[in-house]
C-alpha cells in the first residue's frame, strides 16, 4: 500500500516511535567567512528498512537546530532536527593516534618518575640509617668507674671508627643521591611536557549537546547524510609578505596568507578548507533613504507668534524637521572571491590569529630612489608596479622587507587585476637630500605701485654616498594659481621630465640615474605676480 506524502512527514515529525541509532559524525570541509564559517560534516550510520532516529552525541554546545541543513544519498529521506538533553547514549572517549601516542608519552615517563623515586628513597634510607648510628654513637654515654684506663680507650675509638664509619656511608650516599635527584627532576619535566603536548592537540570538547534526526531508510546497510551548519564564531583576514629585491632583475614577491580564527568549542581536524570574502552575516540590503522633506518660513512672523503665545501662557508648537538617513557605505563592492587552502587544515578551537600560508605572486617592480627635498633629509626606496594577476587583492595587513629585512608595517588597499601601485620600501640612509633658498624678495607694495610681486629660487642637491648606483626621481613643486589676476610664472634647470605629475598641478619630476659619490643639483625659479591691492596667501 503506497504511504500517502503527508503521512509519511507526520512519521518523520515522530521520532518517539522509532528506534534511536547512534550515528559518527566528521568534520570533512569548512568555508571561512571574515565573519562566521560554514561547515560540513558527513554523518554516517548503518540502519536497516525503515524510519530511525539518528543521535548525535558529539556536537558542541553552541549548535543551533534552525542553523542545520541535511542532505540524504539515494534512499535515505531526511525529517526533523531538534536538540536533546535526555535519553542519552554514554559518549564515547575516542583517542586520535597522535592523542595515543602522547598519552604512551605520558605513562612511560611517569614509569621513570616512580623508578627514580623508588631509588632515591633507598639512598635517602641510608643516609637516615648513617645519621641515626651517628647519633647513637655520639650520644651514649658508658660508666667508666667500671673500666680500665685501656678499656674506655678503645671503647672511645670503637666509638670514633663507628662514626666515621656511619659518617662516611652517610656522604657517599648524598653523592648518590644528587644524580638520582637530577634525573628526578628531568622525568618530571618529561612527564611535564608530555602532557603539554597532549593538551595541545585536537580534543573533543567537554561541554556538548545531541542532536537528533529523523530519517527513513528504502535499503539496510551502511549510509550517509551529509550535514552543513553555519556558525558566527570563526572569521578570517588577508594578510600579506611584500619582498622587494633589487638584484637584477629587481622583483616584487607578496606572499599571501590568511589570518584564522575559531571559537566553535570543537577541533577542525584534517579538514579541506576554503576560504570566502562573502559575508552572510552582513548586510544583504542597501541603506533605505527617507524623503527630505523641507520649509521654508517668516522668521518675524514665527517669532510674533512665540512672543503672543508666551504671552497667553501657552507653548508655541515645536517646528518638526525631518533629515535625511546617512548613508554607509559598503566595505567593499565586487564579486565574491573564493581561494581554496593546499591541502588539509587542522584549527583547534580557540586559536586566534593562526597564520596559514597560501601561495606567492611575482610582479616586475619600477624600482627608483624617491626624493623629496622640501620635507625629507634622505631618499626613499619606492617600488611601482601592476597587478598583473587576474585576480583581486584583497585589502590587508602587509609586512615589507627589503631584500631580508624587515623595513615596515602597512595596509595593501584593494588592488584589482591590471591596477598599479606605488609602495615605499625604507629611507636610503646614503642618499643625502638637502633644498637650499639663496633669494626671497617681495616687490613694492606702496601705494603708487601697479602691481606686487614675489621670487623665490631654490638649489635641490642629491648626494649619493653610497657604492651603488641608484635611478632616482627628484620631486618638488611651484605655486599654481586658478585666477587670471594671479600671474604665475617658473623656470627651471634642467627641464623637468614630468610637470603636473600624476595630474596633481605644480609638482615637478626629473628622473635620473646617480652614480656612487656623484651628486646632482636642480634649479628652481618662480615668480608670483598680481594687482595693486591684492593680498596673497
Amino acid at each position: 500500500m503506497r504511504i500517502p506524502a503527508i503521512l509519511f512527514a507526520a512519521i518523520l515529525a515522530a521520532p518517539a516511535f522509532a528506534d534511536e541509532i547512534l550515528a559518527a559524525n566528521r568534520i570533512t570541509a569548512v568555508t571561512l567567512y571574515p565573519q562566521g564559517a560554514m561547515i560540513t560534516r558527513a554523518v554516517t550510520f548503518d540502519a536497516g528498512i525503515g524510519a530511525h532516529e539518528l543521535l548525535l552525541t558529539d556536537m558542541p554546545s553552541e549548535t543551533y537546530a534552525e542553523a542545520i541543513r541535511l542532505l540524504g544519498e539515494d534512499g535515505v529521506k531526511t525529517g526533523a532536527v531538534w536538540l536533546r538533553n535526555d535519553r542519552l547514549f554514554a559518549r564515547p572517549v575516542v583517542l586520535s593516534s597522535a592523542q595515543q601516542t602522547a598519552q604512551a608519552a605520558i605513562k612511560a615517563a611517569q614509569a621513570q618518575i616512580d623508578a627514580a623515586s623508588d631509588a632515591l628513597a633507598l639512598v635517602q634510607a641510608n643516609i637516615e640509617a648513617a645519621e641515626a648510628e651517628i647519633a647513637f654513637l655520639a650520644g651514649g654515654k658508658p660508666d667508666g668507674t667500671n673500666l680500665t684506663p685501656e678499656a674506655l680507650k678503645a671503647l672511645s675509638a670503637a666509638v670514633a671508627s663507628g662514626v666515621a664509619q656511619a659518617r662516611a656511608r652517610a656522604i657517599a650516599a648524598g653523592a648518590a643521591a644528587r644524580p638520582l635527584q637530577a634525573a628526578l627532576d628531568d622525568t618530571i619535566l618529561a612527564r611535564d611536557l608530555a602532557q603539554q603536548a597532549f593538551a595541545a592537540l585536537p580534543a573533543p570538547d567537554a561541554d556538548y549537546v545531541a542532536l537528533s534526526i529523523a530519517v527513513d531508510v528504502a535499503a539496510p546497510g551502511l549510509h550517509a547524510i551529509t550535514m552543513t551548519q553555519f556558525v558566527d564564531n570563526a572569521g578570517w583576514a588577508p594578510v600579506y609578505d611584500l619582498t622587494l629585491r633589487r638584484a637584477a632583475p629587481a622583483s616584487l614577491i607578496l606572499a599571501r596568507g590568511a589570518i584564522v580564527s575559531q571559537f566553535t568549542g570543537e577541533d577542525w581536524v584534517g579538514v579541506a578548507l576554503t576560504l570566502s570574502t562573502a559575508r552572510p552575516s552582513g548586510r544583504t540590503d542597501a541603506t533605505v533613504l527617507y524623503p527630505d522633506y523641507r520649509e521654508i518660513y517668516d522668521p518675524e512672523a514665527e517669532m510674533a507668534l512665540i512672543s503672543k503665545s508666551a504671552s497667553d501662557g501657552a507653548m508655541a508648537e515645536p517646528v518638526m524637521v525631518t533629515e535625511a538617513a546617512p548613508v554607509a557605505l559598503p566595505d567593499m563592492q565586487g564579486d565574491v572571491l573564493v581561494y581554496t587552502y593546499p591541502g588539509e587544515a587542522t584549527i583547534a578551537t580557540g586559536v586566534e590569529n593562526l597564520r596559514l600560508p597560501l601561495d606567492e605572486i611575482s610582479f616586475v617592480p619600477k624600482v627608483q630612489a624617491r626624493a623629496v627635498p622640501r620635507a625629507d633629509l634622505t631618499a626613499f626606496v619606492s617600488a611601482e608596479f601592476t597587478n598583473t594577476s587576474d585576480e583581486v587583492l584583497l585589502p590587508g595587513q602587509m609586512y615589507m622587507y627589503r631584500d631580508t629585512n624587515l623595513i615596515g608595517v602597512g595596509q595593501l588597499p584593494l588592488l584589482a587585476a591590471g591596477d598599479d601601485l606605488t609602495l615605499g620600501f625604507g629611507a636610503i640612509d646614503g642618499l643625502v637630500l638637502e633644498r637650499q633658498m639663496p633669494l626671497v624678495s617681495e616687490g613694492d607694495r606702496g601705494l603708487l605701485s601697479t602691481e606686487t610681486e614675489q621670487v623665490q629660487s631654490a638649489t635641490l642637491t642629491v648626494k649619493n654616498l653610497t657604492d651603488e648606483a641608484w635611478p632616482v626621481r627628484l620631486i618638488d613643486s611651484v605655486p599654481y594659481s586658478e585666477q587670471d589676476d594671479l600671474e604665475v610664472t617658473y623656470t627651471a634647470a634642467p627641464t623637468p621630465t614630468f610637470t603636473d605629475l600624476d595630474g596633481q598641478r605644480g609638482i615637478l619630476a626629473w628622473e635620473f640615474d646617480l652614480a656612487p659619490g656623484a651628486e646632482t643639483s636642480v634649479q628652481i625659479d618662480h615668480v608670483l605676480r598680481w594687482p595693486s591691492g591684492m593680498a596673497l596667501r
